[in-house]
């Protein structure tokens, strides 16, 4: 693929902003400090995931808070659900920035979220508001997620295995609405994973690529991708249909 060609991802060092060895990861962002509680242990069992924090959740959350911050971007009062939340980082980051945000994962992985949220915000640390719940990706939807439908998603590292690209892809149909921007970033790891996920999102999204011009200057990094996704319209859908016929 040309981001490969482009930006080199295995010749630069993985995870550069983090440190997934350590039962915290302190982080400054938006005039707040946070402590992320990490399980570093937890990698070591098949299948885990979100158990610690890696550069591309970095990459996303410093992006939110620079876009804000360059009046770019606009998340206060805006209603935000994170998919694969993980440790949380990125959705405390929305939160702090005044959206009303949902975390989500899977049941297994929201005891180390939901200790995050606690951590950090027991006194109220925020513009917006912070809850976690449970999602599993494919599964029909709560109205607590689509009622309204959120007018950002936001996910870090959830573009990982073949086997799990039509269910993200089927709950970011239900959560979009007209309205709904998408802001993915992930590490270039697989070729052959992120290409079948953007094969398959372009029959129902307009996909772009986040230039890393916009993230923020201090938190870049070659293993990052980001892409922003807004579903198509119906007329879009039809005109598509119509070319294929």
């Amino acid at each position: 693929m040309l981001l490969w060609a482009l930006q080199q991802p295995t010749v630069h060092k993985q995870n550069s902003l983090v440190l997934q060895n350590s039962q915290t990861l302190p982080f400054d962002a938006c005039g707040h400090h946070l402590t992320i509680l990490q399980s570093p242990s937890s990698m070591s069992t098949p299948g885990v995931t979100g158990a610690v924090m890696w550069d591309s959740g970095i990459v996303l959350a410093k992006f939110l808070e620079h876009s804000v911050d360059s009046q770019s971007l606009v998340l206060q009062g805006k209603r935000v659900v994170e998919l694969g939340s993980g440790c949380g980082l990125v959705g405390c980051i929305a939160a702090i920035l005044g959206a009303d945000v949902i975390l989500t994962d899977l049941p297994d992985r929201l005891r180390l979220l939901k200790k995050n949220l606690e951590v950090n915000f027991e006194g109220g640390n925020l513009r917006g508001s912070a809850r976690a719940s449970e999602l599993t990706w494919g599964d029909e939807l709560d109205n607590e997620f689509i009622e309204p439908l959120p007018d950002f998603i936001l996910g870090s590292d959830v573009i990982y295995s073949e086997d799990a690209v039509n269910d993200l892809l089927d709950t970011l149909k239900q959560l979009s609405g007209s309205h709904t921007t998408i802001f993915l970033s992930g590490e270039l790891r697989n070729d052959v994973v992120l290409e079948c996920f953007l094969e398959a999102a372009l029959k129902d999204f307009v996909v772009g690529h986040v230039d890393q011009t916009q993230w923020h200057p201090d938190y870049c990094s070659q293993r990052v991708a980001m892409f922003v996704l807004v579903k198509k319209s119906q007329e879009m859908l039809e005109v598509q249909r119509v070319q294929l016929l």
